[in-house]
């Protein structure tokens, strides 16, 4: 009588569970799960149709007294066959209440499934929402708890986690009530469940469905499994051991180019001594008086000097011009011929003239000249520590420019980390690429008298000759060289791009008549006009010098010594036109390209780009702007949801409908960037390298969209009609702005 008069009401919220996979996809079955209280009749949840991740999100409005023991079971129903038992998980009430002090507002539990012979066969999300009375009620309950066997929610508890040790600054309590509870120096905090014990650098974490997830900020990583020093110490072995068998290897090369198996050709060398076999294809031999001579067998052809000794002098001493040394997959040495284009397994230094059969195929596409670059890039990177740059948003630029000329060129190699102030965002690449993103748009913004639009119909980018009316515009253009060159080494991408000639100054390479075209069309066609008429006959008078306008002031400019009295004639008019081709491009910005370039150079060495020309240098520094929505939907993976689902049809026709404009919002907003890599969708970077485009089934209907820009994740709440779901992500695209933790 008196269990039943202290009944109380709980709400549980049956989310939804992830069940271990063990069958095809014909054989998952319909999982629902049964809540028992105390013995009685089950109450069941809806059936979710052919899924390993069911989500129900059913409420149970259930009588139970503090005492009650809550069953949750599992079980898939089949068309043809009685209904198989998946697995199950046991919730004494009083020890939940007695953790949360007797109050569960809202409360998120992860519990363990485990079938009948204990084995974990999955995890079912749940929530409770219950209030028991603080007083007697509450402290008799506590009281009658301290006397019986501990147990946990999920099931008994494990007596190794007694013995764990708290963290460094943790110490453990007990109030007036006889209750545990954890304190923690660092945070200045308490706790009623007792902190894990992790190795140095690890934290743990919640996400937002009460899952606990580990940080390593050691190597900004994140694990869902539990760290333990041991296993984090066979990790660092690990890395440690591999890291020296590279360097092994690396050593190894030099030896393996000379020491290659001598058996082509049914030949062996059969004299090896100290300098190890001799090369493929060689002999050596001994003639009657005792003197040694080699037999190359390949070109049959004879010498007195030791082929292995040549090869060693070699070494020593510098390729030829235009050549280059490279190691395939398995560490094979061969050289690159970029005269001719050819490569070859010889050494151009050694004048042996055993050749190869198979030469490596020379290699010309982009991707394989970015894979160069990144190479190159990730050999030059500081592998340990991290910059940390903190910003504003209102002043972006200006908080930049202070901060990226006072950090040595070297130091700004390491991994960046922004921080925009206000904000809680942790940067694992997300925060970077709005950072390149934002500043871009500033510093390259006409407004500031640095850059302008090449023409009216052009807006590309290049460098404003009235510049000097900022008297620290050099430094303002060293620092532009030193943001782009970050981007090119960091792999993220700019807001605007810069004309094709601004690109070829950058390569070094010579600017043509063309080049003006798409620069300025009336220069063009004026000198394309000189080019094709004969202006003795037109009766035209030109000079080798040539008037321009710079805020008002006119300026003569002498094409050569004396230009001003040079007269343009038909003998050399092609030289007039090579040199205006020249000055058009380089007037009144010689002093600022040069600054650029010296910024530039600090980060990225202009030789790393000698295998790029400009329409590749662009779209490795601007992307691509146009989607291609067949590829975007092709490269989306889904969780919690399906491809059939509505919410996932509605997002798509979402996309169709909007404009390219706010498309490039869109990817914006959960990528960090509106522009895309050379490859597309497939290509998108996240945190730990490729990461595709990922929708995730979080949150409930009145909450907005949100994002992981480190993740390319959007999380899509299962809203019930399209007309919500665009008004909710038009105003998440539209109007939010900033990062926060969760």
């Amino acid at each position: 009588m008196g269990e039943q008069s202290s009944l109380r009401q709980l709400k549980l919220t049956i989310s939804n569970a992830k069940l271990k996979e063990t069958g095809s996809l014909f054989t998952k079955g319909d999982p629902y799960c049964e809540v028992i209280v105390d013995s009685n009749l089950p109450r069941k949840t809806e059936i979710c149709k052919g899924t390993y991740e069911p989500v129900w999100n059913h409420d149970f409005n259930l009588l139970v007294n503090p005492r009650s023991v809550i069953e949750l079971k599992v079980s898939t129903k089949h068309r043809f066959k009685n209904d198989i038992f998946v697995g199950s998980a046991t919730v004494e009430l009083g020890n939940l209440l007695a953790s949360h002090n007797g109050v569960l507002r809202n409360v998120e539990h992860h519990l363990t499934l485990k079938d009948r012979t204990g084995n974990k066969t999955g995890t079912i999300f749940v929530t409770f929402d219950m209030v028991l009375e603080q007083g007697g009620e509450l402290t008799a309950l506590i009281s009658s708890l301290a006397l019986a066997p501990s147990s946990s929610v999920a099931g008994p508890s494990n007596q190794s986690d007694a013995d764990e040790p708290l963290p460094p600054g943790w110490e453990m309590k007990i109030d007036q009530n006889g209750r545990k509870y954890y304190v923690d120096h660092n945070t200045r905090s308490t706790q009623w469940t007792k902190p894990p014990s992790l190795p140095p650098g690890w934290e743990q974490r919640h996400d937002h469905r009460g899952r606990p997830y580990y940080v390593d900020h050691n190597t900004r990583t994140t694990s869902w499994q539990k760290p333990t020093a041991q296993n984090v110490e066979h990790f660092n072995n690990w890395r440690r051991q591999l890291s020296s068998e590279q360097e092994a290897n690396r050593q190894q090369l030099e030896s393996r180019y000379a020491s290659s198996t001598n058996n082509a050709n049914g030949v062996h060398a059969d004299n090896a001594d100290a300098l190890g076999p001799l090369p493929t294809g060689w002999e050596k031999r001994v003639m009657e008086n005792g003197r040694v001579y080699f037999v190359n067998h390949e070109h049959r052809t004879t010498q007195w000097e030791d082929p292995r000794e040549q090869i060693k002098n070699a070494s020593s001493r510098p390729l030829p011009r235009g050549w280059e040394e490279r190691y395939t997959a398995d560490g094979t040495k061969y050289f690159v011929d970029h005269n001719t284009r050819t490569t070859t397994f010889n050494d151009p230094r050694i004048t042996l003239g055993h050749g190869s059969a198979n030469p490596i195929q020379y290699e010309r596409s982009y991707r394989w000249k970015f894979g160069q670059f990144r190479h190159l890039c990730t050999r030059a990177s500081i592998q340990t520590g991290h910059i940390k740059i903190s910003v504003s948003r209102n002043s972006v630029f200006e908080d930049s420019f202070n901060q990226i000329l006072n950090i040595p060129p070297q130091d700004l190699k390491r991994r960046l980390f922004i921080q925009f102030r206000g904000e809680d965002g942790l940067d694992y690449g997300g925060l970077a690429r709005e950072w390149f993103f934002l500043l871009s748009h500033e510093m390259l913004n006409p407004m500031y008298c640095l850059f302008e639009y090449a023409s009216k119909n052009n807006y590309s980018l290049q460098i404003n000759p009235a510049s000097y009316i900022n008297p620290h515009h050099l430094t303002y253009f060293k620092f532009v060289g030193r943001v782009i060159a970050l981007a090119l080494f960091h792999n993220k991408f700019i807001d605007k791009g810069f004309t094709l000639p601004f690109y070829k100054r950058i390569l070094g390479k010579p600017l043509t008549m063309m080049d003006l075209k798409s620069v300025d069309e009336d220069f063009y066609n004026s000198l394309n006009w000189v080019k094709e008429n004969h202006l003795e006959e037109c009766g035209l008078e030109l000079y080798f010098a040539h008037e321009f306008e710079v805020l008002g002031e006119v300026k003569i400019h002498e094409l050569k010594p004396g230009g001003e009295d040079i007269l343009v004639t038909e003998e050399n008019k092609e030289e007039y036109i090579n040199l205006m081709v020249s000055w058009r491009f380089t007037r009144g910005v010689e002093e600022q390209f040069k600054a650029f370039l010296d910024g530039f150079n600090e980060i990225v060495p202009l030789h790393w780009l000698q295998y790029f020309d400009e329409r590749e240098l662009e779209l490795i520094l601007v992307g691509i702007k146009d989607f291609d929505l067949q590829d975007w939907q092709a490269n989306t993976i889904y969780r919690n949801y399906r491809r059939s689902d509505k919410q996932i049809q509605w997002f798509w026709t979402f996309v169709q409908e909007i404009s390219d404009e706010q498309r490039s919002r869109l990817l914006q907003f959960v990528t960090g960037t509106c522009r895309l890599p050379i490859g597309g969708f497939q290509d998108l970077m996240g945190s730990n390298g490729p990461q595709k485009f990922c929708i995730e089934r979080v949150g409930k209907e009145n909450w907005l969209p949100r994002s992981h820009t480190c993740f390319n994740r959007l999380d899509l709440p299962p809203y019930r009609s399209y007309d919500t779901l665009k008004e909710k992500l038009l105003l998440a695209i539209e109007e939010t702005e900033g990062f926060g933790q969760e």
